[in-house]
């Protein structure tokens, strides 16, 4: 045994050396002939070897080396690909299970705040100590509300407890300035009885809230500044600073800026930016811009972004896509690009990326901007597999008549099996049944064939794919 693993490692290295000494004479006893196992070539079992041995399996060797069949290098070149597939496909699950858990977290922080806006405290104490309970990015947000809705239900001592677990767990907490004042509230307020008629105080400071608007009266300037600085409810929190934000009074864009910039809790500084973004004059944008520099925080960065494009502010939101050093902001960005359908931005930017994760996002996002062109253009000329695969899947996602001729003509002219799977999907995203019917009734590769008819039969009731499902029968 030892002599034949010694006589594999020979002539595997004369293998490497050249492919015409990837054959050994027959002329020894027991040699091993037609190939070396495991050799570049890929290997062939040997012809004698061992009296009884059958001769010794390839190795494995190196595909697609030199010397290596035309045959070995196409089921290796389909292999890599189905791979490429597998861990992108495993990416791609991790990452929608982490957006299903952000969204999942994010639902059950709107029910709770609607619950809060609506008056209903219990329910919303209710949704958020579950969310507390789940140390996410929002436990200390759940928390100071939480104490917030105890404190309306009259629970004094509890909402003191949650406020406590909220400055010793989160003591960096934008929350913090807000639950301290809350505190002094809750113990000022305790032994008193709830009063029935907060509702209806509320109620009223709303409608005063409302009439200041039309009045434009300086001197409601500092009223509205504290009332988003003290406990008021979310509610009137939200009006106030929405007026804030139709006065035309340098003040008045002061407050806005500094809320903009979290002077106070997040969910105004996330509705002041959004104001600014929608009021979205040169002085506002020039404001959002002044906040994206001096922040380090990414999700406020990300709504910023958001809020340049609802102000049609393509310059900005071009140059952070091309210069924001955070990947993920830069992805927004270039998803913002698409939003816009700034197509053009787009294919300036995808010819000098050199990151596959942004030129990908770009992909996505000429998809979302319309350019069925550019895509076609890509789905023809890309180099990378992986991208020119993307660019295949979205013209299958656009579904215009050009985009799927263009799918039909590249299936025709395609040799890599993986390309050809990717082309059928595309084609089954575009319930394209005429196409894949076409190509089912031209394909001499039976695999290929059934890989086809299976996405036809996946089509339900589209008539051309169930009259070629009888035709098969006949």
């Amino acid at each position: 045994m030892m002599t034949i693993r010694y006589a594999m490692c020979v002539v595997g290295a004369l293998a490497l050396a050249s492919p015409v000494a990837a054959q050994v004479s027959g002329n020894v006893p027991g040699g091993v002939e037609a190939g070396v196992p495991g050799g570049v070539g890929g290997g062939v079992p040997g012809a004698g070897g061992v009296p009884g041995a059958g001769g010794v399996p390839g190795a494995g060797g190196v595909p697609g080396g030199s010397g290596a069949a035309p045959g070995v290098m196409v089921a290796w070149n389909e292999q890599d690909a189905a791979r490429q597939d597998r861990e992108r496909e495993l990416a791609e699950r991790e990452a929608q299970r982490a957006r299903s858990e952000r969204e999942r977290e994010n639902s059950l922080y709107e029910q709770a705040s609607n619950a809060l806006y609506e008056g209903r405290y219990d329910r919303a104490v209710t949704n958020f100590s579950r969310l507390a309970d789940l140390k996410s990015s929002r436990a200390d947000a759940a928390l100071y509300w939480k104490s917030y809705a105890q404190n309306r239900l009259g629970q004094r001592a509890e909402a003191l407890a949650t406020i406590a677990e909220l400055t010793k767990g989160y003591p960096t907490s934008q929350y913090s300035k807000q639950a301290r004042a809350l505190e002094v509230e809750v113990r000022a307020q305790a032994g008193q009885p709830v009063r029935p008629d907060a509702q209806a105080d509320e109620e009223l400071k709303l409608i005063a809230i409302n009439a200041l608007a039309q009045s434009n009266d300086p001197q409601a300037l500092p009223l509205l500044e504290n009332i988003l600085n003290g406990n008021a409810s979310p509610r009137v929190k939200s009006q106030a600073l929405f007026v804030l934000a139709q006065l035309n009074n340098p003040k008045a864009r002061e407050i806005l800026r500094n809320v903009a910039k979290g002077s106070t809790i997040p969910e105004l500084q996330a509705r002041a930016i959004q104001y600014l973004g929608v009021h979205g004059g040169a002085e506002n944008r020039a404001m959002l811009a002044e906040i994206y520099a001096s922040s380090n925080d990414v999700d406020v960065k990300r709504r910023i972004l958001r809020a340049f494009m609802t102000a049609g502010d393509r310059d900005r939101i071009f140059a952070a896509a091309q210069n924001e050093k955070t990947p993920e902001l830069r992805l927004e960005a270039v998803r913002q690009l698409g939003n816009m359908g700034a197509s053009e931005m787009l294919w300036q930017m995808y010819q000098k990326e050199t990151s596959p994760d942004v030129k990908r996002q770009i992909i996505s996002a000429l998809q979302v901007s319309g350019n069925a062109t550019r895509m076609i253009e890509l789905a023809k000329t890309e180099k990378d597999p992986d991208l020119r695969r993307a660019a295949i899947r979205n013209l299958g996602v656009m579904g215009s008549k050009a985009a799927g001729d263009t799918l039909v003509e590249l299936y025709n002219s395609e040799t890599d099996a993986a390309n050809r799977r990717t082309i059928i999907n595309a084609l089954h995203s575009q319930n394209n049944a005429t196409a894949l019917v076409a190509l089912a009734r031209k394909e001499q590769d039976l695999a290929m064939k059934k890989e086809i008819v299976q996405r036809l039969a996946n089509m339900g009731d589209n008539k051309v794919a169930r009259d070629y499902m009888l035709e098969l029968l006949k």
